[in-house]
This record gives C-alpha cells, sequence and structure tokens, in this order.
C-alpha cells in the first residue's frame, strides 16, 4: 500500500485475497480437490469443441451452442483457477492491482457471455412459424421472438430481466462515474485545463449514453406498431458505436497515435 501525501487516501498497488487462507490445513485437499476439478473442465470441455468442430453431424446449432458454451466455461476457469491453484501451493495470496481488474475484465465478460449462450439455447427450442422474415438488419432475438408459435412469455421477462442487468445497471454506475470526474473537473483552476478535460470527458460520456440508450431501447421497450421503426434505426448501434468508439477512445490517445505513426514510419522504411 502506497500512501499518498497530503491527504489519508492510500493507492494499492495489490490486493491480498484472503479466501480459505486462515484453515491453513486445507490448503493441500483444495488444492488437490480444486486441480481435478479444473483438469476435467478443461480436458471434457476441450472435447467437446473438437468433436463439434470435426463431426459433421454436429454441425446444427445446438451442438454449436454447446461448442461455444465449452469453449467459454474453459475460459471463464482459467481465469480463476490457475491463479488460486497457485496460492494454495505457494501460499502467495496477493495479486497486482492490474492483475486483479484484468481479472475481473475477463471474468465478467466470460461469465455474461455464458449468460447470454444459455439464453441462446433457450430460444433454439422454440418453435417458429409464419412467415420466414424478420423486421430487422440483423438476427437480432426481439425481432425473431415475434415468430415463434410457443409461448414467449418467460422469454420475454428473462430477456428483461438480462437487459436489466447487463445496461441498466452498467449505464448506471457508468453515469455516476462520470458525474464524479464532471465534478472534479469543475474544481480545476486553470480554464484552458478544465476546458480540455471537459471536452474528452463529454466526448466519451456522449458516446456512453448512445450506446446504452440504445440498447434499453431496442431491447427493453416493447415493439409497437409505431416503435417498430424507431428500433429498427436504433439497431444501428452496433454499426455506429465501433465507429464512434474508435475515434473516441483510441485514436484520441496521443500514446496510440504516436504509437501508430511510429509503426507506419517503419515498416514504410523498410520497403
Amino acid at each position: 500500500m502506497e500512501k499518498e501525501k497530503g491527504n489519508n487516501c492510500t493507492s494499492s498497488s495489490e490486493f491480498l485475497l484472503l479466501g480459505m487462507g486462515n484453515i491453513p490445513s486445507l490448503h493441500i485437499p483444495l488444492f488437490l480437490l480444486l486441480l481435478l476439478i479444473y483438469l476435467v473442465t478443461v480436458v471434457g470441455n476441450s472435447l467437446i469443441v473438437v468433436l463439434v468442430v470435426a463431426d459433421r453431424h454436429l454441425h446444427s446449432s445446438m451442438y454449436l451452442f454447446l461448442g461455444n458454451l465449452s469453449f467459454v466455461e474453459t475460459c471463464c476457469s482459467s481465469t480463476i483457477l490457475p491463479q488460486l491453484l497457485a496460492s494454495f501451493l505457494t501460499g502467495d495470496r496477493t495479486i497486482s492491482a492490474q492483475g486483479c481488474m484484468t481479472q475481473l475484465y475477463f471474468f465478467i465478460g466470460f461469465a455474461v457471455t455464458e449468460c447470454f449462450l444459455l439464453a441462446s439455447m433457450s430460444y433454439d427450442r422454440l418453435k417458429f412459424c409464419g412467415p420466414a422474415a424478420t423486421d430487422n438488419f440483423f438476427s437480432d432475438f426481439t425481432p425473431l421472438l415475434e415468430l415463434a408459435c410457443t409461448d414467449t412469455s418467460v422469454v420475454k421477462i428473462v430477456t428483461f430481466i438480462l437487459t436489466l442487468l447487463d445496461s441498466v445497471f452498467p449505464f448506471l454506475i457508468t453515469l455516476a462515474s462520470y458525474v464524479s470526474i464532471i465534478i472534479a473537473i469543475l474544481r480545476i483552476p486553470s480554464s484552458m485545463g478544465m476546458q480540455k478535460a471537459f471536452s474528452t470527458c463529454s466526448s466519451r460520456f456522449t458516446v456512453v449514453t448512445v450506446f446504452y440508450g440504445t440498447l434499453i431501447i431496442v431491447h427493453m421497450l416493447p415493439r409497437t406498431c409505431r416503435l417498430r421503426q424507431l428500433n429498427k434505426v436504433f439497431s444501428f448501434y452496433t454499426i455506429l458505436t465501433t465507429l464512434v468508439n474508435l475515434l473516441t477512445y483510441s485514436l484520441q490517445s496521443k500514446e496510440l497515435r504516436k504509437a501508430l505513426r511510429k509503426a507506419l514510419r517503419k515498416d514504410l522504411g523498410g520497403t
């Protein structure tokens, strides 16, 4: 822990994962149990992925989902268990701040992916009837749900809950973070520094608002006749945000632009 001068705040360069550290007698049994679970998970899921890819008879939507689910579960386990197993062997239960954030990023990413895979696998069991046409630019699940012959009320509730957890709550957290940033910017004494910081913050806040706003509108609002065309327009968020994120987050970075120019000069000089 490194203390900052002038205040009582502390900046952590590493974290201590307490876990089962207060029960040393369980370290070896837990290590063996978790090692067995990890090996079975990796080998079993890897075998499923290989079978789905290699066997043409398994090239159906259901087995495609199973193959992807096996891959995601292997990645999710590999995000947590290797570090945990190493801590049981070495007794070192610390993790760097960068390592902690990286582990958290990949764990949340794989966990959310698994949630949507499981939801997609439930949609795969739905029976579709009527015209084989969906009123959208790509295969989004909300328009596809309108083609189902069976009762979709439960699926709609699950979809609403998933969208609430994956869109509304992260948006509120992000919104609170930007509010704190704006408050800090307003305290900057230099007007030039305040203007520069506010310009960067406002552009990123706009991107975040548009991204989450379109997600919420498309997947949470009912697809009434009046909103159908509006939802179709908002579906373009998948195309627009990829470009806007590139311009706002990546190309605005001085370090990234400098690295790009350096790489281009090196390539041009080599040719």
